[in-house]
């Protein structure tokens, strides 16, 4: 009898767990062993979407997804032509997993829970016999004409030797450059990681104060940049969250990073509308109107960011609207329309931490996630460079290249 032939994948993520449990799945005599260089497992999994984990992004067709990708879109058209996002669903699905879609088309268990998820896999990895071995720290990985060698820390102890026929290579994105010497050693080429998907600072006590309050559709810009985003708006005690501000920082990752994160940013708080559009709009309201000005709005914004908006243009909210000077109406049709703001900074969205950068793909075959550079050597998830916005699509990335690399390795041990 010929010797089992192994796999090991290193990184015990969305990604690495995907590759393991499909390719013990489908080559039931390939035995496969998972190295995680922390204590937790799936931690990303545990913690997306507020703990609700955000599976997938909805898509009839793997077209409406690539513009969630700033990095990577061609990469990822060939890999989600063969794992999409509707693959993902049915996949879940086979397994007791149903996945619901909400407005913003972001797909998460019915559940409710990301414990749902990790259950589904870890239930696959006990069912296939899939070896799971904590704290293993990946130190170094040769391989010659026996087959793959890597040099593994486990628990802090003397490194260990372990052998293996095929490597996953799934660790994740890291902050620094010095996280990927380990696999620039194995002759890959590493794309210069930067943050993405964060959140601006803006040193504005003023607006700090209305710490809490959003808006459910506004359309952030980045004028140097020609580059804008429309969602909610979530305003914090340093300056702008959610969706709209995450997917920006992400499409410009690169370019804020090399201005340093200083930079000016504008709002539409109206994003239907523009200036001369709305000045209109507001002549129309003096002209009807005999309340105060503060007491409501006809713009779905909440009265803490109406009144705010008020002042800043110079007009008392106790004013009724017959009183109201011309002028007064064109600086409040600015600052709903045009309100600008100086970032200063970031901060980490900690639930969704996403680096732009990593192997560069022009090394790795994307019909096989197999590396160009080392034969039976494949990469998955976000150890690419490869990221996508907000909504799912990190996920998907790290679903389909899972399984492309599994189908390829189980294809191999015929």
């Amino acid at each position: 009898m010929s010797q089992r032939k192994k796999l090991i994948v290193v990184g015990g993520g969305a990604s690495g767990f995907f590759c393991a449990v499909n390719a013990a799945r489908l080559d039931s005599s390939l035995e496969v062993v998972i190295l995680e260089k922390s204590a937790k497992l799936l931690s990303k999994v545990r913690i997306s979407g507020g703990g609700r984990c955000n599976v997938t992004h909805a898509s009839t067709m793997v077209d409406d997804m690539l513009d969630a990708y700033p990095r990577g879109r061609n990469f990822i058209r060939k890999t989600l032509h063969q794992f999409s996002s509707n693959d993902t669903v049915k996949w879940f699905a086979e397994r007791g997993v149903t996945l619901k879609t909400e407005q913003d088309g972001r797909m998460f268990p019915i559940s409710d829970q990301s414990q749902t998820i990790i259950n589904c896999l870890m239930a696959e990895a006990e069912q296939y016999s899939v070896n799971i071995v904590m704290q293993a720290d990946v130190i170094s990985i040769h391989k010659d004409q026996e087959g793959f060698k890597l040099s593994v820390m486990i628990s802090g102890r003397s490194p260990v030797v372990e052998k293996a026929d095929f490597v996953c290579i799934a660790a994740g994105g890291h902050p620094k450059l010095s996280g990927f010497d380990w696999l620039e050693k194995t002759g890959h080429s590493i794309e210069t990681p930067v943050p993405s998907l964060f959140t601006f600072n803006i040193p504005d006590k003023h607006l700090h104060a209305l710490m809490g309050v959003s808006s459910k559709h506004a359309m952030v810009k980045i004028p140097s940049l020609k580059l804008q985003e429309t969602g909610p708006v979530l305003i914090t005690h340093w300056g702008l969250s959610g969706p709209a501000v995450l997917k920006l920082s992400s499409r410009a990752a690169r370019e804020l990073n090399a201005a340093d994160y200083g930079f000016e940013v504008r709002l539409n708080w109206v994003p239907d509308s523009h200036e001369s559009m709305m000045l209109e709009a507001l002549k129309k309201v003096k002209a009807a109107a005999r309340n105060t000005i503060g007491s409501k709005n006809n713009f779905d914004l909440s009265a803490r960011l109406w009144n705010y908006l008020l002042i800043k243009s110079d007009i008392d909210p106790e004013t009724i609207w017959p009183n109201i000077p011309q002028q007064a109406l064109v600086r409040l049709s600015q600052s709903l329309c045009n309100d600008p703001y100086r970032v200063s900074g970031k901060t980490t969205f900690k639930e969704e931490f996403v680096t732009a950068g990593g192997i560069k793909l022009d090394e790795i075959n994307s019909l096989t996630m197999e590396s160009k550079k080392m034969a039976g050597l494949f990469l998955a998830g976000e150890v690419m460079n490869v990221d996508g916005i907000t909504g799912g699509y990190n996920f998907q990335h790290a679903w389909s290249s899972g399984w492309i690399a599994a189908k390829t390795i189980a294809s191999k041990t015929i």
